[in-house]
């Protein structure tokens, strides 16, 4: 009688409540895969080298023959290029900032793609870095950074490809998407991802074409440079249109809107060399305002890592 009485009330058969058991290994919420100790090291170093590259370029654009490691022409070329370093050290210290891989995935691998390309160009055009023999009556400071231009970019293409996998390897899982893009920010997106990869990829396999589809006129390794950029960040304009998540958006957003502001502040500091009588100028201009529309946009909807801790 006891007994039952016990177990109606649930406890034990001594009268006791039973000590609830620990729940099970699969039960448990899954831990969000964190950056890579490695990855944030590699990523803190080029947040230096793309702060440096930003003042030799966007800064020193019209000095770049004593400066940098080749010379550029015209100084609005260098400034496009060094806006591109800029928009590339903002997303390295967002990334930085984010202890969640997901988060900075889209950001990553669009520096990875930009190296890649870059070490690609270095090579078919090494001719034209600043420690050929032709070059002898140039400075040291041009010298040394035709060297360190060439090292950083064998170094850091490997490094960040050993890095990714054992990043993508690393216990944890990706946060599932709770911010969806808006329909209307994801077709922007899309269709400003199909006109930087496609004019990127026409600039980068044969650079005459740029004579038809660039504002001015680059020589063959600057134009490849240009394009390697133009490469990245139309991938990562197709990646965060498919994401399905503002918060994986909000870095990605950021750095597109400083690039698409500073490529428009270099065209007010040179606008000389610009056509502003032939269509290219106007739908190049065109495209960096929808850069900073689309990139404001996309910072605007995501939610700040503020309103995450809080909401």
């Amino acid at each position: 009688m006891a007994e039952r009485e016990n177990r109606a009330r649930g406890l034990d058969v001594l009268g006791r409540h039973p000590v609830s058991a620990a729940p099970s290994p699969a039960a448990a919420p899954a831990r969000h895969r964190p950056l890579h100790p490695g990855m944030r090291t590699l990523l803190t170093a080029f947040a230096v080298l793309t702060a440096l590259a930003t003042g030799a370029l966007y800064v020193l654009a019209d000095n770049t023959a004593n400066t940098f490691a080749w010379t550029i022409e015209p100084p609005l070329t260098a400034a496009f290029i060094g806006a591109g370093y800029a928009a590339g050290f903002v997303l390295v210290v967002l990334s930085l900032r984010d202890p969640v891989w997901a988060h900075s995935r889209v950001a990553v691998l669009t520096i990875f793609v930009f190296v890649v390309l870059t070490l690609l160009a270095t090579l078919l055009h090494i001719e034209r870095m600043h420690f050929d023999d032709d070059f002898g009556s140039l400075g040291p400071l041009a010298k040394g950074a035709a060297w360190f231009w060439l090292a950083v970019y064998i170094v850091i293409p490997v490094a960040m490809a050993v890095l990714l996998v054992r990043q993508e390897r690393a216990p944890g899982e990706d946060p599932p998407p709770r911010h969806p893009v808006p329909v209307v920010l994801r077709i922007a997106l899309a269709a400003e991802s199909a006109v930087l990869l496609t004019v990127g990829v026409l600039i980068y396999a044969d650079p005459a074409t740029a004579e038809w589809v660039w504002p001015w006129a680059m020589p063959p390794f600057t134009a490849r440079i240009v394009a390697a950029w133009l490469i990245a960040f139309g991938l990562a304009t197709a990646l965060a249109a498919v994401a399905g998540d503002l918060r994986r958006l909000r870095t990605a957003a950021i750095a597109y809107t400083v690039f698409g502001v500073l490529v428009l502040l270099a065209v007010a500091r040179f606008p000389s060399t610009l056509a502003w009588d032939e269509a290219p100028t106007w739908i190049f201009l065109g495209m960096a305002v929808a850069v900073v529309l689309t990139g404001a946009a996309g910072w605007r909807a995501a939610p700040s890592p503020a309103e995450l801790r809080h909401g």
